[in-house]
């Protein structure tokens, strides 16, 4: 009786202990904590500021349509501030907490789709900016 006692006790404890984890190692909580994910911009050309709550986030990767790109020679895209320009777009990290993205007239028959790929540490997210066109 006292064995099985016992064998209970530990089989309970070892339940609550684990019911208790049901995080998995490695997961991260929303530490960039952006103010939108998605935006709408007109087909002439239009911009947004994003701003966050966590200031420690980079930009890992940019695409538009079908062209990624991911690296930013010149960028450290690890500071503070910095500025990723291209022929259609200008992604700037104004300042720790403000993201400001431009595009430019959308030269295109069908809808363009630029994404900001950000990263903090195991945390990843994206802003999605979906474009009109003429």
């Amino acid at each position: 009786m006292k064995k099985s006692l016992i064998l209970s006790l530990i089989t309970l404890i070892i339940v609550l202990l684990l019911s208790h984890c049901t995080r998995r190692e490695g997961d991260w909580d929303d530490i960039i904590q952006l103010s939108t994910k998605t935006a709408e911009f007109n087909a002439i050309g239009d911009s947004v500021i994003i701003t966050t709550n966590g200031n420690w986030w980079w930009i890992n990767g940019i695409s538009l349509d079908d062209s990624v790109r991911l690296n930013f020679e010149g960028v450290n895209v690890l500071s503070d501030q910095y500025k990723i320009d291209s022929d259609s777009y200008v992604v700037e990290r104004r300042d720790p907490n403000t993201l400001f993205i431009k595009l430019d007239a959308n030269p295109k028959k069908t809808l363009r789709i630029l994404k900001i790929f950000l990263e903090a540490g195991d945390y990843f997210d994206a802003v999605t900016i979906t474009q009109k066109f003429q």
